[in-house]
């Protein structure tokens, strides 16, 4: 996985931020995530392709990340359950199924442990994280102390809900961003061309997109893979 500061240095031009495609909508992994994949996997410019730990049995994902991992993808579990029993337990489908990092989970570290002993990348949520759909709750003060606190116990990349905080999602993105030296994916929520440009100017590693593709907001009369096309597309001429 890729490695870097999310940190914007403005007198510094920065690489552009990489694009996580989910193949979520709702905070559920579609049922024809397969297919779907299948069908966008030849767009190259997008390298980054995951799912989540909700909305198919193992075998189907681990078929799923075998065809990501042929087609020379790198690939993501993003854990949307919040109980130390069922984030270890995902942490364990993550390893079982070929993934190369997991997202998410509330940070335990019984999942940190497990993760490290088999040399998976862990990049969990900061702040206070509930609900399904996912919300964000706490200051922005107390979300980065989090991450600085993670960051002492030797996590070194972070998958943030900004735009899921109950307060102000863009200023606790800028101020994340700013505050915190790691590998930073700004998760959730990125549903428009105005927010991608928003993610150039702030400057995280990256960031991922789902439901904003099934929901065609990009091209309201095509099909995922044309949604997917054009944000690439836009991505690539900045």
């Amino acid at each position: 996985m890729h490695r870097g500061l999310a940190r914007r240095k403005r007198d510094t031009k920065m690489a552009k931020p990489n694009l996580i495609v989910m193949l979520t909508h709702n905070d559920v992994t579609v049922k024809d995530a397969y297919d779907i994949f299948e069908s966008c996997k030849d767009i190259d410019s997008v390298q980054h392709w995951g799912f989540k730990n909700v909305g198919l049995p193992k075998d189907e994902m681990k078929r799923i990340v075998q065809a990501m991992k042929k087609a020379g993808k790198t690939t993501y579990l993003e854990v949307v359950t919040y109980d130390e029993a069922s984030c270890l337990e995902a942490a364990k489908t993550c390893i079982d199924c070929g993934f190369d990092t997991l997202m998410g989970t509330v940070y335990y570290e019984s999942v940190h442990k497990y993760l490290n002993e088999h040399n998976m990348t862990y990049s969990p949520f900061v702040g206070k994280v509930s609900g399904s759909p996912s919300i964000l709750e706490g200051t922005n003060e107390e979300i980065i102390q989090n991450a600085k606190d993670l960051i002492a116990k030797g996590i070194t990349a972070f998958d943030i809900l900004a735009y899921r905080h109950v307060i102000d999602g863009e200023k606790l993105a800028r101020d994340f961003c700013a505050a915190i030296d790691a590998q930073v994916a700004v998760a959730g929520s990125i549903s428009d061309y105005e927010r991608i440009d928003t993610m150039f100017d702030i400057g995280p590693w990256g960031f991922t997109m789902g439901s904003a593709l099934f929901t065609k907001n990009f091209v309201p009369d095509g099909s995922f893979k044309e949604n997917l096309q054009a944000v690439a597309n836009y991505m690539d001429k900045k």
